[in-house]
């Protein structure tokens, strides 16, 4: 790959490194030889200079693209246009499954056009970590792992029969097995390298990742952040990834943390603060005396949470801190040599003097103001403080009883409380009842302060005699098998164990929503008395629907925050003023009674969490279990597709493949599918969750000799496009305005007046050859980086979608998908356009030619006949995306530029 830039600005320059040489595109020189100051670069765009230097052909990146980004002005809206070429990419199962499908079936196609099928494979290190495929059916109990790793083996043989073919098949790919860790903390733990050399260069190692939290690589100072499966795909066959330069928000923190706060604490009043600064589609780079204070940890937590306030990056520095981590994790000492040797030659080894960085706004964050903080009871940016809770619960509750709205409800509906019988104790539900208590995610489970603040704590709640209420859920995910070598390390993990927090997988589980079922008992009394139930979880993700469908209220609270709320059992407490319960002498005992110290902490940070433990996980190349290494390998260059498998099924959207792309055309005569408010999520969207026994997708598995009880998830039939079009709008929580006495997927059909499933209504127009389009408000796609979000709506047939605003990356997926993102005016929603669904619309100026962000006319046909017109903008943002659209998607376009050479 190395030296194939055309160099026009002489910079390629030498680097000595323990007595040998390699090569390296350097900032310095460019600046030297270009006469711009990059000094003034935000880290960011010097990663990306560096990346444009590296890749100048005259055609992705000409000389004016390098200038244009050495020039950049902080505060002039994004224009130019960037083709960033990134090092590697990281899957996930959910949606790396999707992706080596997809890939299956484009060596297919290539094989039918009389191509090579080995065409099709990936041209850098792209790798999978399967961790989302866990689900926590047991808990509570020493075999808990053992149970849920069996039975996710049990669901997911074919898939992970794919997975190793894929493994064997491609070039670059590698594949983590189960039970080894969330991909975001195997990222950062082991697969990041901060600085690559490969062919004798060395650059900086860039990313892109198939989940949106990928961004917690950041906190190690790698630029990278969350895409969909199908811009990765595209990545991985050397498409370049296109954007316009973004503002660059700097973030300066400053002083030091009370004791009593936790990097959790921090991450969630830093995304209230950024979301309410409105950082949507914006890099953001932190800086400042306060990093100092803040460990690799705390930055790679601070990270992850970046899509929750909204921003593409969330990029911390490289300084002692990452070389101290990359220590501390086993990391090879010639490896932590290179970054700190390349780091310091580019001139981006960081302190805390930032002063002649520009950015386009810098905003500051007192760190010793932060106090111990939820987020709930909806979004991740509902900041409550931990003091708060309380109040906020009773005016937030009647607004969460199904059906009402505040006012609406009797002082005994709020009231309401449910006798049960739970393994042979009589206990209370009522609203407000904590159920779930995970402590799960990558989000905190990478960061041994709070986990080992969360044992401490538990340590001492079993000393003073507490135990967990019967009626909760415990569990507990670490993010690597890292953590329990410290907890056990630590004398830590048997009082969790006490508790009930048992070891339950190790990926991601409560917060993707795979939480598993509740007792019967519990969900029963629940759905009787209609209440509304709660979950405290470490994640970063508390949306409507997404944790368990019994559950309406969730809470995101920091690990020993999930501890305390077990011990409880409710919601609606005051930390202060009430206490957890009584010690064996029926004496009060108060959270900040057992509330660990820093010094406690400090400690055994410094024992227990050592390369060592590191070292054993990761030293050697990860192998998997026996179960995994058993596995049935298929071999050949193309997948042998099962017909009969309900989990991997040839996808359709490579048929009959057309050497042109068909000319673009007017959308006439469509229908309105789903009409959608604010912050429709892709959970809401994007089939997620487990599969109802009622609903489109049941009834197709069940034709298929699928019984209920193998239903598995929607993430784990990802790659069945026939499961996940049916699952497509289908989370139980959606409001669709068609149908404004209903929640879930429904939709009235406009022709004939009938209530159907979204399912069966797209069908029909299908077979009616009626276009579809969606309407929705602000921030329509908001959450995790979904691609079947985007495949899903583009199978049910919907040909656009207007909104008043996207989330950038389902933006970037519809385009993928050949699907037309497109943008209400400024003023104009649906309300103020009186759209009520019963329309016919026409979509307007496409065939006489697109162009990026091009105003459209749109005319609206009432039943009456009566015709009216507005205007709304195109969010095709660049010239490559247009062509990607032309191509009637991404995948498309590069298939086309294999076979027949398309441009």
């Amino acid at each position: 790959m190395s030296r194939s830039s055309l160099d026009s600005f002489d910079c390629c320059r030498p680097l000595s490194l323990n007595g040998r040489t390699i090569s390296y595109y350097s900032l310095p020189a460019f600046a030297q030889n270009s006469g711009i100051d990059v000094n003034r670069l935000p880290f960011a765009f010097k990663i990306l200079l560096e990346n444009l230097l590296r890749h100048e052909d005259r055609i992705a990146v000409t000389r004016n693209d390098i200038e244009a980004i050495a020039n950049w002005d902080p505060v002039s809206p994004p224009m130019a246009e960037i083709a960033l070429h990134p090092a590697r990419v990281v899957l996930q199962d959910f949606t790396g499954v999707p992706a080596v499908v997809d890939l299956a079936a484009m060596r297919d196609a290539v094989s039918t056009l009389g191509g090579s099928p080995s065409r099709i494979n990936p041209l850098f290190p792209s790798e999978l970590v399967i961790d989302h495929s866990i689900q926590v059916d047991f808990s509570g109990a020493l075999n808990s792992l053992s149970l849920n790793v069996d039975k996710e083996y049990g669901r997911n043989g074919e898939r992970y029969a794919l997975l190793r073919w894929a493994q064997q098949a491609f070039e670059n790919f590698k594949v983590i097995p189960p039970a080894t860790g969330i991909v975001h903390q195997v990222n950062l733990e082991y697969l990041a390298r901060v600085v690559f050399e490969r062919d004798g260069l060395a650059f900086f190692d860039t990313l892109v990742g198939t989940d949106s939290h990928t961004t917690m690589v950041n906190g190690l100072g790698v630029l990278g952040w969350g895409v969909g499966g199908i811009e990765a795909e595209a990545a991985m066959l050397g498409q370049p990834l296109n954007l316009l330069t973004p503002l660059v928000l700097g973030v300066r923190l400053d002083g030091t943390l009370n004791p009593g706060v936790t990097a959790t604490d921090v991450v969630l009043s830093i995304t209230k603060i950024l979301r309410d600064e409105g950082v949507v589609g914006k890099f953001v780079e932190f800086f400042g005396s306060g990093l100092g204070s803040l460990s690799l940890a705390d930055r790679a937590t601070i990270a992850n949470m970046s899509p929750e306030f909204g921003s593409t990056c969330a990029l911390f520095p490289i300084d002692n801190k990452t070389l101290d981590y990359l220590r501390m994790t086993g990391r090879d000492a010639a490896q932590v040599g290179l970054v700190e040797a390349y780091a310091r030659a580019q001139g981006v080894f960081a302190s805390t003097d930032s002063t002649h960085v520009r950015y386009s706004k810098v905003i500051s964050v007192q760190l010793s103001g932060i106090v111990p903080t939820l987020a709930g009871p909806r979004r991740p940016h509902d900041r409550v403080p931990l003091r708060d809770v309380k109040q906020s619960w009773t005016k937030t509750l009647p607004e969460l009883v199904k059906g009402g709205k505040t006012g609406d409800k009797t002082p005994s509906d709020l009231a309401a409380t449910v006798d049960i019988k739970l393994n042979g104790h009589h206990s209370k539900l009522a609203h407000g009842s904590i159920v779930i208590a995970a402590i799960t995610s990558c989000t905190n489970t990478s960061n041994p302060s709070v986990m080992l603040c969360a044992g401490l704590l538990a340590k001492k709640a079993v000393d003073r005699g507490l135990v967990a209420k019967p009626w909760v859920k415990t569990s507990l995910a670490p993010g690597s098998r890292v953590v329990t070598r410290y907890l056990e390390k630590a004398g830590l993990l048997e009082s969790l164990q006490s508790l009930g927090f048992f070891v339950v997988g190790y990926g991601c589980t409560t917060c993707i929503g795979n939480s598993g079922p509740l007792p019967e008992t519990i969900s029963k009394a629940i759905a009787d008395a209609n209440l509304v139930a709660v979950s405290v979880l470490s994640g970063n993700r508390n949306f409507e629907g997404r944790i368990s469908p019994d559950v309406r209220a969730n809470y995101l609270a920091s690990p020993p925050l999930v501890v305390a709320y077990s011990l409880v059992g409710h919601i609606d407490i005051d930390f202060e003023t009430e206490s957890l319960g009584h010690d064996s002498k029926g004496q009060d005992v108060f959270l900040r009674d057992i509330w660990p110290t820093t010094e406690e902490i400090q400690s055994l940070l410094d024992t227990c969490v050592t390369a060592k433990e590191y070292q054993a996980e990761y030293g050697q190349e990860i192998l998997g279990d026996d179960r995994w290494r058993s596995l049935p390998v298929p071999n050949g260059s193309q997948f042998k597709w099962d017909p009969a498998s309900t989990y991997v099924r040839k996808p359709t959207f490579f048929e009959s493949l057309a050497q042109e792309p068909s000319p673009l055309g007017e959308i006439r005569a469509a229908r309105i599918l789903a009409l959608l408010g604010d912050f429709v999520t892709t959970d809401h969207i994007s089939p997620a969750g487990n599969i109802a026994k009622d609903s489109a997708a049941a009834k197709y598995l069940r034709e298929n000799g699928v019984s209920p009880s193998e239903y598995n998830s929607y993430g784990a039939r990802r790659g069945n496009h026939e499961v996940m079009m049916r699952g497509t709008f289908a989370n139980v929580r959606l409001k669709n305005r068609l149908v404004p006495d209903s929640e879930g997927p429904v939709t009235i059909h406009a022709g004939s007046g009938a209530k159907l499933s979204i399912f069966d209504a797209a069908m029909r127009y299908q077979n009616e050859g009626t276009p579809l389009i969606v309407v929705a408000g602000k921030e329509y796609g908001s959450g995790s980086s979904r691609d079947w979000a985007a495949k899903g709506t583009f199978m049910l047939g919907v040909r656009a979608v207007i909104a008043e605003s996207f989330e950038r990356i389902h933006r970037s997926n519809l385009i993928g998908m050949g699907v037309l993102p497109l943008e209400f005016l400024h003023g104009d929603n649906q309300e103020s356009l009186s759209l009520s669904g019963l329309h016919t619309i026409n979509i307007l100026g496409i065939a006489d030619g697109l162009t990026p962000r091009k105003l459209l006319n749109v005319d609206v046909t009432e039943p009456d006949g009566h015709v009216r017109s507005f205007s709304v903008r195109v969010r095709i943002d660049t010239l490559v995306e247009l062509e990607y659209y032309k191509h009637g998607g991404i995948l498309n376009y590069v298939l086309r530029q294999l076979v027949f050479g398309a441009n």
